[in-house]
């Protein structure tokens, strides 16, 4: 079965030839036309009573029909909190059931849920409740300190475990014992905005990205459904949920996918390497989404030989490139084990997958991550003139498909710059299909710096040093890092007659940004490279880093 390369032209010449790459497996038919929760519990009659999620933190385990009744009950209690269909939900959450049951409700009152990393900081948080305009946080009392500043002006507040002793806190258990039969009637129509993660896009600014019902549900079926899944989930599996649930690939590929299934879901509410071994070994977890930083922790944990894993019969890794290296250390680790990458984005769910995971397995090549997902399409354009291009030529990676976000929120122009107007979108990432249809990432267009798979915006970053009054200009671009992949760096001029030192900056920055963003080394010198239009260019800086000339 053979990926299809499409040649598209016309006989006057007018356009240039595409060659659009396709599926080696057929396109399905996906109910696009379902709201996310009603799609993912389309099959609930089948594994009603079985095991949905395993709430490692208390050992608890909790059925399909009480995630259902729960998600129901939750929806009724957001409705008497006045939360209306359009209405913007903050979740500011680790991994827990109750982030599960907030989700789905949200979707059946039509509401939208804007996931928010839990280590953020205040300023960082309130920036995103106020771009996304959100009307109320579900959220943990050890987090109230970074929501307390933009809440309380008609914003309520929702505590998974007990609130702080304040009158205007709630309890969860104000949403969990509401009357299911109290969801108000409204009309969801595909292309309702259900979930707005916020991404770096292909550069600037974190931006809100809308993704609809369509769209949600589109990326999971694609995945999931039909005769020959690229992702062959079923209901006896145990997926290992231990990446972040806030994250689009933990959502989608983990989350809705094993709802899809019915799958039981292992909920770990952070990664700790030896309780995450134990509870494979405990669960016997059939299913490992996981990031090559977690992957390298595993073949370097020295007690691993101590437990019997040999459950995992998939190992699925995205998030970031998996060196070749990094893959045979699986391979050797865990021989009886299939093993693939995946490629996608927030805003185009996933892209690419290794059919590795499949019933009727391809074969797959080190490095690839994989062929175009099913019911969509793929090419590779030159950066410079937008020419198509044929196999084993680099090029631009853009896709198009029904799993396209609508687009970005209340920003137009950001929007036309990623999705063009026949609906291609323009990853940012450098890549070729090779002559097995295979698709390779050799480079990236885009700025943003991905260090364990979570975005970093060299263009915050900036702001944020301009804004110091001992800074003049700065720069910022990724290092690469064994362990965290690549780590930002900021190449900094100072104000003159400026003292300032590394130090300063550094905890300049780690005081006003989520962990992963801070500044890893800096390098002082007296001209930031730019392009007569005032571009940064950061190929430049990347050189000096790699040849060891950074000052």
């Amino acid at each position: 079965m053979e990926m299809k390369q499409e040649n598209h032209n016309n006989n006057n010449g007018d356009e240039q030839e595409e060659f659009i790459f396709r599926s080696k497996l057929p396109d399905i038919y996906i109910p696009d036309h379902l709201p996310i929760h009603t799609y993912c519990f389309q099959n609930l009659s089948q594994f009603n009573h079985k095991p949905c999620l395993i709430n490692s933190a208390t050992a608890q385990i909790i059925t399909y029909s009480d995630v259902h009744l729960t998600s129901r009950r939750v929806a009724a209690g957001l409705h008497k909190l006045g939360i209306k269909q359009g209405d913007v939900i903050m979740l500011l959450l680790r991994n827990c059931p109750e982030f599960v049951y907030s989700f789905l409700a949200a979707s059946h009152i039509g509401a939208v849920v804007t996931t928010a990393n839990p280590f953020y900081t205040a300023a960082e948080v309130a920036k995103q409740a106020a771009a996304s305009n959100t009307k109320l946080v579900i959220t943990l009392s050890g987090f109230i300190d970074k929501v307390r500043d933009f809440t309380g002006d008609g914003i309520k507040v929702v505590c998974v475990d007990a609130p702080p002793d304040e009158s205007e806190y709630l309890h969860f258990s104000v949403l969990t014992q509401a009357d299911e039969s109290e969801i108000p009637d409204v009309e969801i129509k595909p292309d309702d905005v259900v979930a707005l993660p916020y991404s770096s896009g292909t550069t600037g600014l974190p931006k809100g990205v809308m993704l609809t019902h369509r769209v949600m549900v589109t990326g999971v079926a694609q995945q999931v459904d039909g005769d020959n899944p690229n992702w062959h989930f079923h209901q006896n599996d145990v997926i290992l949920c231990v990446l972040p649930v806030f994250h689009i690939y933990c959502l989608n590929a983990i989350l809705l996918c094993g709802l899809r299934v019915g799958a039981s879901i292992l909920i770990m509410e952070k990664f700790e390497m030896k309780k995450m071994v134990e509870l494979i070994e405990k669960f016997k977890v059939t299913i490992a989404p996981v990031v090559p930083p977690i992957v390298l922790s595993v073949v370097k944990f020295p007690d691993l030989h101590r437990y019997d894993l040999s459950s995992i019969r998939t190992i699925m890794s995205g998030g970031a490139p998996m060196g070749k290296d990094l893959e045979e250390a699986v391979k050797e680790k865990f021989p009886h084990v299939t093993l693939g990458q995946g490629y996608g984005m927030t805003e185009a769910e996933c892209l690419s997958l290794c059919l590795g995971f499949a019933k009727e397995p391809f074969p797959t090549k080190f490095g690839t991550c994989g062929t175009v997902v099913r019911n969509a399409e793929m090419k590779i354009v030159d950066p410079n003139t937008g020419a198509s291009l044929p196999r084993n030529q680099a090029g631009e990676i853009c896709i198009r498909g029904k799993q396209l976000m609508k687009g970005y929120l209340n920003d137009v122009e950001a929007t036309k710059a990623t999705i063009d107007e026949k609906g291609w979108l323009h990853t940012g990432d450098i890549g070729f299909v090779d002559d097995d249809d295979e698709l390779f990432i050799v480079d990236r267009l885009k700025e943003l710096i991905k260090y364990k798979g979570f975005q970093v915006a060299p263009a915050e970053l900036e702001s944020l040093l301009i804004a110091h009054p001992n800074i003049s200009d700065a720069a910022v671009v990724p290092m690469k890092d064994e362990a965290a992949g690549e780590v930002p760096v900021a190449f900094v001029v100072t104000s003159n007659g400026s003292k300032i030192t590394e130090d300063d900056i550094k905890q300049y920055i780690s005081k006003q940004v989520v962990f992963y963003k801070r500044i890893s080394k800096v390098f002082f010198i007296e001209e930031i490279p730019k392009s007569p239009s005032g571009k940064i260019l950061r190929k430049i800086l990347r050189t000096r880093l790699v040849t060891k000339q950074a000052i």
